[in-house]
């Protein structure tokens, strides 16, 4: 990070020398050849000096003190402020573009790009009223199409951390058919109006709501869910499962979200013979340790220790993880126990004890966008603020 710093500076440098020189030679075309040199040429490479010898702060100084504001130098300004930003220093930022909207000969639409980048400190620094007030502001007068999506983007953003999830729906509904990317957050704010109705028992609002977000993304995982939870609590058992059996479709890395769900629906219709024909539909689609153990279970409370040993280990010879290890080796532990040996194996007591070890405190959920790691799971990323990238993690060490 410091490096890229040190390059964003540098590059900013080159610009306003650029910047100044270009009024230098104008400077020098109208004055005589005898006219002694600039005292803002001084100040910039001072300011270069300082960048050479990494002292980055004493850089940006000079060089805001060598720029008067201008039409040919408030991208500089825009750019130093928006460094201020990137080093954590947003009033600082704040300070420069205040400065630059003071300016009444700029540009309409230098103005507006302006207010979006204080808008933009304004969230830096936590003060969302302000930016809000902004953000409203810069979309009741802005005419050009790409700063008004801009605003609406950042708009969005404020509305979320603030829960505002009606807002946020309005504001970006005229977008969803010109940027469908929109489409995901929206069916997880639905989600999110939904539960909020759940806990205020209106629970055909919130079906309303759930119906909607699958509408406007037909793989929100989490709608399906939340409408087989809806089906249980009606005492509608079959219906939820219906529900449930849509999510390998959706997203086939979401079937051990799934499982404790479908169990639970199975157990309550005294259905566990389903359960177990279902699981199998489930293990030729994705052979997933969390399936193999459920399946592995259900065989083990019917037919015994032995033969869950015999299909288990069967299993997990197509789909090896750490985690049907750990639950095989259960299964023999058991299996002796019940042989009636006096002493244990301490063979299996030792790979026991490394496969509980490297199980503890190992994520199960993993963000496929940025690589944020959980144990739970996390409708929206709280490391790039992405909806629905949080998946359980599968495979030799997963799910």
């Amino acid at each position: 990070m410091h490096d890229v710093m040190l390059l964003g500076l540098l590059l900013t440098a080159i610009a306003i020398g650029f910047g100044l020189g270009i009024r230098y030679a104008a400077r020098r075309h109208r004055q005589a050849p005898t006219a002694p040199p600039s005292q803002l040429s001084r100040e910039y490479f001072v300011g270069l000096n300082y960048l050479l010898n990494e002292q980055p702060d004493e850089a940006i100084n000079t060089f805001i003190s060598a720029l008067d504001v201008n039409s040919d130098t408030v991208d500089t300004h825009i750019a130093l402020g928006k460094l201020f930003r990137t080093r954590g220093e947003a009033d600082k930022a704040v300070s420069i573009h205040q400065n630059l909207l003071a300016r009444p000969a700029l540009s309409h639409g230098t103005n507006e790009r302006i207010q979006l980048e204080l808008a933009r400190d304004f969230i830096a620094l936590g003060v969302h009223d302000r930016a809000q007030r902004l953000l409203h502001s810069l979309l009741e007068q802005s005419t050009d199409d790409e700063r008004r999506y801009a605003a609406k983007q950042l708009l969005v953003g404020l509305l979320e951390r603030e829960r505002e999830w009606q807002t946020a729906l309005e504001v970006i509904q005229p977008l969803l058919k010109q940027h469908p990317g929109m489409r995901r957050p929206a069916s997880h704010w639905l989600c999110e109006l939904a539960i909020e109705e759940i806990q205020q028992s209106s629970r055909a609002l919130a079906k309303k709501h759930l119906k909607k977000a699958l509408l406007l993304d037909e793989r929100c995982i989490r709608a399906t869910l939340l409408l087989a939870d809806l089906e249980m609590d009606n005492g509608h058992y079959g219906r939820a499962i219906e529900r449930l059996d849509h999510i390998p479709e959706q997203d086939g890395a979401h079937i051990p979200t799934m499982l404790p769900t479908l169990q639970r629906a199975y157990s309550r219709n005294d259905d566990i013979a389903g359960l177990e024909k279902h699981l199998y539909s489930l293990l030729g689609q994705a052979p997933y340790t969390s399936v193999i153990v459920m399946l592995g279970e259900l065989i083990h409370q019917r037919d015994g220790v032995d033969t869950a040993i015999e299909l288990t280990g069967n299993w997990l010879r197509d789909a090896p993880s750490l985690g049907g290890l750990d639950y095989l080796l259960d299964l023999y532990v058991e299996s002796q126990q019940l042989s009636g040996r006096t002493a244990p194996d301490t063979r299996l007591s030792l790979l026991k004890y490394h496969t509980d070890a490297l199980l503890k405190d190992r994520p199960r959920h993993q963000c496929r966008r940025c690589g944020f790691t959980s144990d739970a799971l996390a409708w929206q990323c709280p490391s790039c603020r992405r909806w629905g990238t949080i998946k359980p993690i599968t495979g030799v060490e997963g799910e």
